[in-house]
């Protein structure tokens, strides 16, 4: 992936945060975030990681994961818009969070 396609990736997902949080202009955007999502098969997909894995590798607490895999928890919409990025986009994510 080009640099500047990481770029684009990343600014994405700072509007989506933007627009989540309600600091951008409606008429600007247009996104799609999933009312719910699911983390088990994100996993599966992902290769199968455990929660364990999963939740290290894209910054969440294995507490936190369980929680919404189990239905006591439900994702904000900026993380459900994170997890919609990690699912479609992964090597991107780690990458980013490799820089920090």
């Amino acid at each position: 992936m080009k640099k500047s396609d990481f770029e684009g990736i990343l600014a994405g997902l700072a509007d989506a945060t933007a627009i989540v949080r309600g600091d951008a202009d409606p008429p600007t955007y247009r996104v799609h975030i999933p009312a719910e999502i699911d983390t088990k098969a994100i996993r599966a997909k992902l290769g199968g990681l455990t929660q364990s894995q999963f939740a290290s590798r894209f910054g969440f607490t294995t507490a936190t994961v369980r929680g919404w895999e189990q239905g006591r928890r439900v994702p904000d919409p900026a993380i459900r818009a994170y997890l919609k990025v990690i699912v479609n986009e992964p090597a991107a994510v780690e990458r980013a969070l490799e820089l920090s």
